[in-house]
């Protein structure tokens, strides 16, 4: 009876940590939950100040904490770490509020993450200033990247669409009336037409106007057709349709002027205008020519596109280019549009003067984490804006069917835009099929 008794116990810890192991790769959240949060949180706790004296992120005490050390409570006066605040577990790992100490800033944390993130056996450690002397350090858990799920909660609103998901576990999201215009750069089967997909999706979904340029005659965008408002698919169309466009722009300035506002926003819900979102695919497109008499049309259209990026943002109307590269060389022009599109988004490159033209101008540390994206991981992207924050983000796995059938599902949410009839893109058979059981 004893030997069954003791094969039985060792059957099931065998079985348990089988479990666990199984766990750990399959199901990392609840391995995360069940072993890694108590295993990280005791070693935070016990290792805590030692850690932060070994990287340098302690202080000299103020002169009375000094004295009271010293002379009441008889200790050795030692440097002073940050002071932390609360700690709060998350599915995905640990949030830890900080109260920094006078001659510590949050960059000193950020510069030490590496070394905080090896201390504390996580995944990754980012540091994000919550407020004036107080920070948070986000410890990731496991690869969240490995496995891209979106939270439920995670759903289009009020101009707002979640794209992907950020290495700390929050989720990335384009916010249009916070960053009205974005450059996605990438090399090929590096993600960025996966990205692109996921933010069409969730721009169906609103009730904004899409406009497409796609000048390799929409293989890309046609799929698209039934939200799309309108759709350019060579250079010619694509320079129709952006003076189409600036001219909407001044109208809609009119229309601002007569009500004595200075933002779409503050118009009565009755005479506002739908937003507009253009997306550009392959903006280099725009810019190659290959006749010298075909550089003036070119010269305007960039033009007519630096003036939609310098004053759209007022009247509702977005940019959002997509290309491979996007620098000085491709012309006259580049520089000054790449200016406005203040929210980045870059994948791998095969490069790193590339990865510079990204993200060099507004978050130049963060180059080095483009350079370091692994081509066996598509998806992978470094986002960053003019602030100068950037987090490493990856977008779940969208087919084109996908997209093309929320574009179905949602074509009734197109806006009726009269100036962009001449550009209304028309639905082939497969395009206006349902897709298959439905």
């Amino acid at each position: 009876m004893a030997d069954l008794s003791m094969w039985l116990e060792a059957t099931g810890a065998l079985a348990g940590a089988g479990g666990l192991g199984y766990a750990k790769v399959r199901a990392p959240r609840v391995y995360w939950s069940l072993v890694g949060m108590p295993v990280t949180w005791g070693r935070f706790t016990f290792s805590y100040a030692a850690t932060m004296d070994v990287c340098g992120l302690t202080v000299q005490p103020s002169a009375l904490r000094a004295f009271m050390t010293r002379n009441v409570a008889r200790r050795e006066v030692r440097p002073v770490p940050p002071k932390v605040r609360r700690v709060r577990p998350t599915s995905t790992g640990l949030r830890i509020s900080l109260r920094l100490p006078a001659g510590l800033e949050p960059a000193d944390l950020a510069a030490s993450s590496q070394r905080l993130r090896h201390a504390w056996g996580v995944q990754s450690v980012t540091v994000v200033e919550s407020k004036p002397g107080f920070v948070e350090l986000r410890m990731t858990g496991y690869d969240v990247l490995g496995r891209v799920r979106m939270p439920r909660r995670a759903v289009p609103r009020d101009l707002v669409v979640p794209v992907a998901l950020r290495e700390d576990g929050t989720v990335f999201e384009r916010d249009y009336r916070k960053i009205p215009h974005a450059l996605t750069l990438g090399a090929n089967q590096s993600g960025k037409s996966m990205y692109q997909r996921n933010l069409i999706q969730g721009l169906a979904r609103l009730p904004v106007g899409l406009v497409g340029i796609d000048c390799k005659r929409g293989v890309e965008q046609s799929r698209y057709a039934p939200r799309l408002s309108a759709l350019a698919t060579d250079r010619e169309s694509a320079g129709h349709l952006v003076d189409a466009l600036v001219a909407e722009m001044e109208e809609r300035f009119d229309l601002l002027a007569l009500h004595g506002v200075s933002d779409l926003w503050e118009l009565p819900a009755k005479v506002r205008p739908a937003p507009l979102v253009v997306l550009i695919d392959e903006v280099a497109e725009l810019f190659l020519v290959t006749s010298k008499k075909e550089e003036t049309a070119r010269d305007h259209t960039v033009m007519q596109l630096v003036r939609l990026g310098q004053m759209a943002r007022a009247v509702g109307i977005f940019l959002e280019a997509c290309g491979q590269r996007f620098g000085s060389d491709l012309g006259r022009g580049a520089t000054a549009l790449r200016a406005q599109l203040t929210g980045r988004v870059v994948h791998r490159v095969n490069d790193k003067q590339t990865a510079e033209m990204g993200l060099g101008d507004i978050a130049p540390d963060a180059v080095v984490s483009v350079t370091g994206i692994r081509a066996d991981r598509p998806g992978v992207a470094v986002a960053g804006d003019a602030s100068g924050y950037w987090s490493r983000i990856r977008t779940p796995e969208t087919s084109p069917a996908q997209a093309a059938a929320v574009c179905r599902e949602f074509a009734h949410l197109a806006p009726d835009l009269p100036f962009l009839a001449p550009f209304r893109p028309a639905l082939c058979a497969d395009t206006a099929a349902e897709p298959a059981g439905i």
